[in-house]
C-alpha cells in the first residue's frame, strides 16, 4: 500500500538542479531543516537522505525512474525511511551503528566502507552522530555528500559543525582529516551538504571542495567550545 504524502503545501517547490544529474529537493521538517539529494543515473538512482514525503516529490522521483537506493547519512536524516521504501521497493543504505533506527525495514548496513559499483561508495565518518556517514560519487570531478558531517558556515565555507548534540569531536575531526588523506583536489571537487543550504546563497553547491577543507585549521577546530 503507498503511503498517504502530506497535505499539498501551497509553498511546496520542486527538487532544482545542482549539478548535472543531481537535483536537491527543498529542506525537510521532518529531519529538521536537511537537505535530500537525488542522483540519476542509468546503473540505478541514489537518494541521500528522506525528503519530504509530499506528492510533488514522489512524482519527480517517479519521473525520473524511481530509486534503486536511499542511503541515510545520519539518523537525523531517518524522515520517512518506512514510507519511502515499500513505495519505491529501494534498497535501504545506513552505517551499522545506526541500523538499529530502522526496526521493521530490510536495511544493507555497513562498518568503515560500502561501495555501491565504481561511482559511489559510502565512507564512515563518525562525531556528528555514531554513525554518520558520507556517499562520494566520482563524477563531475568528484563530488561528497555530507550530510551534517560537513556543513557551510555563514562565510559558504564547508566546515564540521560543534553543536551540544555533536556526539564525539574529536572523532568528527578525525573523519575530516581521513577524507583529506584519501582525496585530492583533483577528486573532491565539490561538496552537497545535508544541511545549512541556505548559507550557499544560491550557490547550490560548495565548489573547491577539498581545497577550502585543506585550508582549514583542525588544531583550532578541536579547541572550539559546544555551541549552546
Amino acid at each position: 500500500m503507498c503511503p498517504l504524502p502530506q497535505q499539498p503545501s501551497h509553498t511546496a517547490k520542486p527538487p532544482r538542479a545542482v549539478l548535472n544529474s543531481i537535483f536537491a529537493f527543498p529542506p525537510n521538517r521532518d529531519t529538521l531543516g536537511g537537505t535530500s539529494y537525488f542522483i540519476v543515473r542509468n546503473e540505478g538512482n541514489i537518494l541521500i537522505d528522506c525528503p519530504a514525503l509530499e506528492q510533488i516529490n514522489l512524482d519527480f522521483l517517479r519521473s525520473h525512474g524511481g530509486v534503486r537506493w536511499l542511503f541515510i547519512t545520519h539518523r537525523g536524516a531517518i524522515g520517512k525511511t518506512a514510507e519511502i521504501q515499500p513505495t519505491f521497493g529501494c534498497e535501504v543504505l545506513i552505517q551499522e551503528q545506526e541500523a538499529y533506527l530502522l526496526p521493521g525495514l530490510t536495511v544493507t548496513s555497513f562498518g568503515q566502507e560500502f561501495t555501491l559499483d565504481a561511482a559511489a561508495k559510502l565512507i564512515w565518518t563518525p562525531g556528528h552522530s555514531p554513525g554518520s556517514s558520507c556517499l562520494y560519487y566520482s563524477d563531475l570531478g568528484g563530488v561528497l555528500f555530507s550530510g551534517r558531517h560537513l556543513v557551510p558556515n555563514q562565510h559558504s565555507e564547508p566546515v564540521p559543525l560543534r553543536t551540544a548534540k555533536t556526539f564525539h569531536w574529536p572523532r568528527q575531526i578525525k573523519s575530516l582529516q581521513y577524507i583529506l588523506e584519501h582525496f585530492t583536489p583533483e577528486t573532491l571537487q565539490y561538496i552537497c551538504p545535508g544541511a545549512n543550504t541556505g548559507f550557499l546563497r544560491g550557490k547550490r553547491v560548495i565548489d573547491q571542495a577539498y581545497s577550502r577543507l585543506a585550508s582549514l585549521d583542525l588544531q583550532a577546530l578541536l579547541k572550539m567550545q559546544a555551541l549552546l
